[in-house]
This record gives C-alpha cells, sequence and structure tokens, in this order.
C-alpha cells in the first residue's frame, strides 16, 4: 500500500500533520538543520521513544527521562503552496513536498538538491505490516556510512544489511550479518557536491537497509529502509559537513557518556581465569602480578561469568558467587583495588530454573510474558530453559538494581558489564513487555532492553557511590546506548581478517555516535592466535578506546599478552606506547562527550575533499585529527602501503620526521616493531611518558608535538578522572593555539577549576626547512643548548634536533592559566654580511 496522495495540511502545536490517501505524516522542523518526517499509515502517533533525548513534544517516557530529555521550542515555519507543490524553507534548507504522489525533495540555500525520495514510491506498508521507505541513490557517486556494528567495508554502498541483534559468536568479520547492535542512522554524501546529511529513523522494530543491492528497471536507482513494524519516523540530520552532522544526531539521541580515565587503560579478561576448580582469586592474583613483572601495563580486569556459577552443575547464574572459585568476594575487590585493579564482573539478563534468586524474581514478577500473558516466556539460554528479565518495567529493573547493589557493587565492584543482552532467546516477537505500563511486544522492545539494562545499571551505581561517573559496559545497544554505555564488537573469530575489518567496524560504530567502542584484541571465539597475529592486533588494539585481550579459545589454551616469548619486546613497546597516549586519548574522549566526534576518524571526516578518502581499502585511519595511523595487518609483510590525502604533508614519526606530500601513496619497510604512524603539517598531538598505571601514578610533565604549516588549535583536557566533579566545573580545560608564520606563537589558555599535577613542559615543534633564532616563555627568551647532552640536563631551554629537525622546548609550567610560548624562526644574519638591494 503506497502513501498515496497529498489530501490536506493543517497546523499543529510544533508543526504540521499532513493527510495521504492511506495514511498521515507529522512534520516538524526541531531546527533549521534538524527536520522530523513521520509517516504513519494508521494516523495514531504514539510518542514513546527511549532512544531520543532532545524533542519538542510530549513523550510517555517524559517522566522516566526526564533527568536525560530537554524540550525544545519547534520552529514556527510558514508555507508556500502551489498546484504541485508546499515549500518549507529553514535558514539553512528547503524541503519541498510534492502533492501526487506524496514525496520530499531537500534542497540548501543555494538550492543544490541534496536529498530526495523516489518520487514515485516513497512510502511503502506492505501486506505483511513492514514499512518501507524509498530513497533516491546514485550508485556510482553517493556513500553510505554508519549502520552501527557492520562487518566489510566501511561504505555499505550495494550493500544489504539487516538489524536483527544477536548473539554473533564467531561472527564471519567480512560478511557477517547481523550482530549485536541496531543503529538505524547512516550519513550520506556524494562525493562530488560533498554536502553530508544523516538520516536516523527512530524505530526499534527488526529492520533491513538496502543500499542499492536490489535493482528493479520500473524505478530509479534507489535504496531503502525497511523496518518490521511501527512508523517510518525519520529525522534529516543536516551537515554539510559530517562533523556537523555527528554533533546534531548526537544532541538527539545523547552524547557518548564521559569514561572513567582508569576504563582507558589496559584490561585483562578470558574466560578461563574464572573457570578453574577452585581458588580461582589466588590464580588471578598471579596473573596481574604476571603483567607487572612483565611490564605490561594494566589497569582493568574482566571477570567473566565463571565467578556466577553454581557449584555443583557450573550453570551461570548472575548475583551468585561460587564459594569455592571465589570465597571472600570483598576481599578479593579489596586486594585488586589494592593492586590498581578496577574488577568488572559480568551480567547476564537470562534466568535458569535453579536460579538462587528464583524466588524473588517470581515473587517481584519480573518477566516477560507470553503473548497471552499468562505465564513467562520461556526460551533458549546458556545452560538449558531460560525466563528474561522484562527492563521495560519498573518491577523488572528494580529487582535487577537490588540484586546488583547488594551482591555486586556493595562487594566492592564499580563497574557493570552487561553481557549477552540481545535478547535473542526470545523467539516469540509478540511475546509481552510492560512498556512503562502500556503494554508492547518483543517485536518492538527487543533491542530496547538492552538500553534499559545500561540505564537500570546507572541508576544502581548512583546510589551506592553517588560521587563517581558510571562506568557500564554493554555488548548489545540500541540508538542512545552511548550515553550509558562503552561497547565492543562481541566474540570476534580469531583470523587475520577480523584484524582487518575490525578497523571498518570500529569506524562506523564511531561514525553512528558511538566513540567509546573497540573489540576484543586477538579475537575471542576460535584457536589462540598466532604470535604476530596478536602482535599486530595489540598494535591495533592501543588506539581503540577500550583496549581488552579478551578469549575463549577452542584449543584449551589462554590468550595473554605475554604469551610469546619471541614477540614479548614488540608487545611491551605497544603497550607503552598505548599508556603515553592516555593524555591525548582522553582529550579525545571528551571531544566526543561534547560533539559526537569518534576517536578514531575515517580518513574523509577531516579530508572530505580528497576522493581517494572515501574508500577504506587502504585499512588507516586518523587518531583524533592529528596523527595518522597505517598499522600492519597482512602476515609476513615487510613493506606496507599508506595513502596519505590530499591537502597536508604527512610527517612519518618512526622515520625521524621525514615529509611526504598528500594526494600519493607511499610504501614503507615494516618489521614486527613497526606501527606506521604519521602526523599532520598543522596539528597537534599530547603524550606523557609519566603513566604506567593510571590509578596509581600522577602525571608531572606533558609532552606537546605540534606542527603549523596553517594556524591550528586542540584542547587538552584532564580532570580527577573518575567524579561527576567536571559536570560542575571542577576540569582543565586547555585551548593550546598556534598561529602559523615565521614566529610561531603558541598559547596556552586554560579554563576550569580542576588543580592539575603536570608543571614540567615539553613543546617539540616540527621545524624542516630551518632552526629557531630564540624561543621565550611569558616574554621571557630562554637559553639555546647546542648539544644534547646539556639540553637534557637542563630544567629549561631548547634545542634543535638535526636528525628529526625539530625544535625542542622544555620548560617549567608557568603558574598561570593563560601563558603564551613564542618560536622564532625568522630569518637573521649570523655574520653580518648579508647585503639587499
Amino acid at each position: 500500500m503506497l502513501f498515496g496522495k497529498f489530501q490536506g495540511i493543517e497546523k499543529t502545536e510544533n508543526g504540521y500533520l499532513v493527510q495521504g490517501e492511506n495514511g498521515a505524516i507529522k512534520l516538524i522542523f526541531l531546527t533549521d538543520d534538524i527536520i522530523r518526517i513521520r509517516v504513519s499509515f494508521d494516523r495514531i502517533f504514539k510518542e514513546a521513544s527511549y532512544a531520543l533525548v532532545t524533542t519538542a513534544w510530549e513523550d510517555e517516557l517524559d517522566g522516566l527521562l526526564k533527568e536525560e530529555r530537554q524540550r525544545i521550542a519547534a520552529l514556527a515555519l510558514p508555507y508556500e503552496e502551489t498546484e504541485e507543490q508546499l515549500v518549507f524553507r529553514t535558514k539553512t534548507l528547503c524541503l519541498v513536498m510534492q502533492k501526487n504522489p506524496l514525496n520530499f525533495r531537500l534542497y540548501d540555500k543555494e538550492g543544490n538538491l541534496i536529498y530526495a525520495d523516489l518520487k514515485e514510491r516513497a512510502f511503502d506498508k506492505d501486506q505483511l505490516g513492514r514499512i518501507t521507505h524509498y530513497s533516491e541513490a546514485d550508485m556510482e557517486k553517493d556513500h553510505f556510512y554508519g549502520f552501527g556494528e557492520k562487518t566489510g567495508h566501511l561504505d555499505k554502498r550495494g550493500k544489504r544489511m539487516r538489524m536483527s541483534p544477536k548473539d554473533a559468536i564467531g561472527f564471519d568479520p567480512e560478511f557477517g550479518e547481523p550482530l549485536y547492535k541496531h543503529i538505524p542512522f547512516y550519513i550520506r554524501v556524494n562525493e562530488e557536491k560533498l554536502h553530508a546529511l544523516g538520516l536516523f529513523y527512530n524505530n526499534s522494530y527488526d529492520a533491513v537497509f538496502d543500499m542499492g543491492n536490489e535493482r528493479s528497471g520500473y524505478w530509479d536507482c534507489y535504496c531503502y529502509y525497511q523496518a518490521d513494524g511501527g512508523d517510518i519516523d525519520l529525522f534529516l540530520i543536516n551537515g554539510p559537513d559530517m562533523p556537523s552532522v555527528l554533533n546534531r544526531y548526537t544532541f538527539l539521541t545523547g552524547r557518548q557518556a564521559m569514561p572513567t580515565k582508569q576504563s582507558l587503560g589496559y584490561t585483562a579478561s578470558t574466560m578461563y581465569y574464572a573457570e578453574l576448580e577452585k581458588d580461582c582469586d589466588e590464580e588471578i592474583y598471579k596473573v596481574i602480578q604476571k603483567h607487572f613483572d612483565e611490564n605490561i601495563y594494566i589497569d582493568n580486569f574482566w571477570l567473566a561469568s565463571g565467578y556466577s556459577s553454581g557449584e555443583k552443575d557450573n550453570l551461570r547464574y548472575t548475583f551468585n558467587w561460587n564459594k569455592k572459585r571465589f570465597p571472600d568476594p570483598e576481599g578479593f575487590f579489596e586486594k585488586m583495588e589494592g593492586m590498581g585493579i578496577n574488577v568488572i564482573p559480568n551480567m547476564k539478563p537470562g534466568i535458569l530454573e535453579n536460579h538462587p534468586y528464583r524466588e524473588v524474581f517470581e515473587e517481584n514478577d519480573v518477566f516477560v510474558k507470553t503473548p497471552d500473558k499468562k505465564d513467562d516466556y520461556r526460551g533458549r539460554w546458556w545452560g538449558g530453559e531460560g525466563r528474561f528479565v522484562d527492563f521495560t518495567g519498573e518491577k523488572g529493573r528494580n529487582t535487577w538494581k537490588e540484586l546488583l547493589k547488594e551482591t555486586l557493587l556493595k562487594k566492592g565492584s564499580k563497574t557493570v558489564w552487561n553481557d549477552n543482552c540481545e535478547y535473542d532467546g526470545i523467539e516469540d516477537r509478540d511475546a509481552f513487555c510492560e512498556f512503562e505500563g502500556m503494554g508492547g511486544t518483543m517485536a518492538e522492545l527487543k533491542i530496547i532492553h538492552s538500553n534499559m539494562m545500561a540505564y537500570t545499571a546507572k541508576e544502581a551505581l548512583a546510589e551506592v557511590y553517588p560521587e563517581e561517573r558510571p562506568y557500564i559496559i554493554n555488548r548489545a545497544g540500541f540508538a542512545g546506548i552511548q550515553r550509558y554505555a562503552q561497547v565492543w564488537d562481541g566474540d570476534n573469530l580469531t583470523d587475520w581478517r577480523t584484524v582487518k575489518f575490525n578497523i571498518a567496524t570500529i569506524l562506523g560504530m564511531g561514525l553512528s555516535g558511538i566513540a567509546n567502542t573497540g573489540c576484543d584484541i586477538g579475537g575471542f571465539a576460535g584457536p589462540a592466535p598466532e604470535a604476530e597475529l596478536l602482535l599486530r592486533w595489540i598494535q591495533n588494539g592501543i588506539f581503540q578506546p577500550r583496549f581488552c585481550i579478551n578469549s575463549a579459545n577452542s584449543d584449551n589454551t589462554v590468550t595473554q599478552p605475554f604469551m610469546y616469548e619471541e614477540t614479548l619486546p614488540y608487545v611491551q613497546e605497544a603497550y607503552a606506547q598505548r599508556y603515553r597516549m592516555i593524555p591525548y586519548l582522553y582529550s579525545l574522549m571528551r571531544e566526543a562527550h561534547e560533539n559526537g566526534m569518534p576517536v578514531m576518524r575515517p580518513l574523509f571526516l577531516e579530508f572530505p575533499e580528497d576522493k581517494n578518502c572515501y574508500t577504506d581499502e587502504h585499512l588507516t585511519f586518523l587518531f583524533g585529527s592529528s596523527v595518522l595511523v597505517a598499522n600492519v595487518v597482512e602476515k609476513g609483510a615487510k613493506t606496507r602501503e599508506i595513502y596519505l590525502p590530499k591537502g597536508s604533508v604527512w610527517y612519518d614519526m618512526n622515520d625521524h620526521f621525514k615529509a611526504y606530500e598528500g594526494g600519493q601513496t607511499i610504501e614503507v619497510p615494516v618489521t614486527l616493531a613497526s606501527i606506521p604512524m604519521f602526523f599532520r603539517d598543522s596539528g597537534i598531538y599530547v603524550t606523557s611518558e609519566d603513566v604506567t598505571q593510571i590509578k596509581r601514578d600522577t602525571l608531572k610533565t606533558l609532552n606537546f608535538l605540534v606542527s603549523c604549516k596553517n594556524d591550528v588549535e586542540f584542547t587538552y583536557y584532564d580532570d580527577d578522572g573518575w567524579s561527576k566533579k567536571f559536570e560542575e566545573g571542577e576540569y582543565a580545560s586547555t585551548c593550546i593555539e598556534v598561529k602559523a608564520g615565521d614566529r610561531k606563537t603558541i598559547t596556552f589558555t586554560k579554563s576550569g577549576s580542576f588543580e592539575e599535577t603536570w608543571d614540567k613542559l615539553e613543546l617539540n615543534l616540527v621545524s624542516k626547512e630551518k632552526g629557531a633564532y630564540w624561543v621565550s616563555v611569558e616574554g621571557e627568551k630562554i637559553a639555546r643548548f647546542l648539544t644534547k647532552e646539556s639540553f637534557e640536563e637542563a630544567e629549561s631551554g631548547w634545542y634543535y634536533d638535526m636528525s628529526d629537525r625539530i625544535i625542542r622546548v622544555k620548560c617549567p609550567k608557568p603558574e598561570k592559566d593563560s601563558f603564551t610560548v613564542v618560536i622564532s624562526c625568522e630569518k637573521f644574519d649570523l655574520i653580518g654580511m648579508e647585503f639587499t638591494d
């Protein structure tokens, strides 16, 4: 059933209601750049969204989400009407609604077409109740990115993808579908028009995105979104650039939760650590000490579900403690805390028949029901038939929360790890859920349980640790999961292809508003990785916000960073590199929290005008805006081909900052030690040698690497790393502004009330053409040194490193919130013999 012809329009409180032959449309202009087009074939328009934190209307969940949600006033726009169309204009966009048949076309303010429905077939509802939205597509020049967690290449042009979250253990990294997340959002951009547009479908039913895989000779080239039910609740999100789209998408669905600093440290994990017959705690202490002894930096430990197994049947019972394996849970948490380790216990929402807390669950009536609501629904689960906590109702959430507090949080756990939360074991999509008292089905709410499981964890942590920011980890999630949790790419396969295609998966998550993510380093499912594969995976993993080795190897082995002596020195250096980068990474996480920008970025996000960047075949990415990373991901590689984006000169950070002009593919030699990294010609990168364990170490010296072909700026961010005080201004946000020219002016301006610990400044300026004439700090010139040894011994001064052609500056940090370093590279006449005409 097609939507049909336009039949009328009327003004509403916040927009317009458009009537068609077979349905109605709510048209709301939230801002100049966000337009909601909600198409309903039943004309009911129930408003009850778990995903949105910004609305311009009353919603049934306003009370539930009152601490997260804001309501804004929609734009009150007039329209122009002709016989064929209605035209709506914001300050930046022009939306044209064609009347017969009804469809939309979107133009920028200059009149360029940036989006169009398939005009004869825009909106459809089929005989099975599935709703479909068709869009025009240029299969030669359009690119499609995002879609949450997907395998294969980053650009989904020509792909067909299903969104129906599964427990996808051992999925194929190139072709596997679907995975764990359901994020119905993507960004489309035409490589010639270069105008980015986001499309978010606020609908949690299972769905399909077909981005030109399907063809029909009866229609122009198209792509489409199809969902099993609900409405076509589309938000068109204008750029014109991709960062603006991400900013506006996360304005709608929530910003990335600000992580604890400790969560950016390394996390050790394997199912085997908690599967010994007895005294797992003692063995875990030895494993942590082994990391210390081998100089493998570590801050966190994932405690796999074996801790909760029954002592007789070895089945998993969340909230239970196996006292043979962990005789003293409180003592275990306390000792691990004393070692500087945050313990993160596994939790699963399925409840087996012999669960120790079964009576509590039954008395509180917490489970998803059969379609007739007479019985608890029973479905597939770990170890047999299970029942499933209904997180869309208060009874389920409150019962879970209290058990979580009593059995884990009050014993010492400060992080919640929600695993197996896809609700894949409920096969009957008509199973009944509370839906906040309104009643609903699993067909609509299946993936919502994942988000609300994280929401419940957030509440529990706030009640037990009110001053601390919550740290939650989810395997599954719907749009908006980023405001609660860190996520990861599930139970991936140990395979050389996985380390390659996981890069695109993580980049796609970043383009879906989820910056805090990663994959299981070394692979989860399958045999142990060989030495070279594990090393290359670790060398890639150090750039992922979630840096974790986690395994359930099929060959009775345990994946650990020190498992191969022949590659241990390279592994140790990779870990040291990760910890050096913590100041930069934490600053990038703050940026994600503020505007939705990812940590790992595809090249086109920073270089949209370079058409060569729209493919991910290079297997490279930007770490922040300043560093290009080209990990070695081929077995036995001796060289690495690297494409360097046009519009910048790139400095090889592993080869004395050798300069390469952008817009070309280069080939560099690599060894097992190689982590190819290139510094942008206008960039700022912040590191420190002081941190080997985040929980214990104090930052004293910061190193700023700077290049300034053009003016550039970066915000270095810090706070206490664990509390909510940053929300009240207790942070240190230092804007570093660099003015290019023969005289480079570098200004540090701090805002916020957090008292920083670092008191020594090291500044390294890439200056290939010449050294400095003089350097001053706050107007006072500092000493020049002609030998590296004398420079290294001094507290303050500067030195020109000829090998790297870098001006190296160091000094005590001025005790003020704003200070300036000036590096003069002006031409000077040393011997007074230069003549001018």
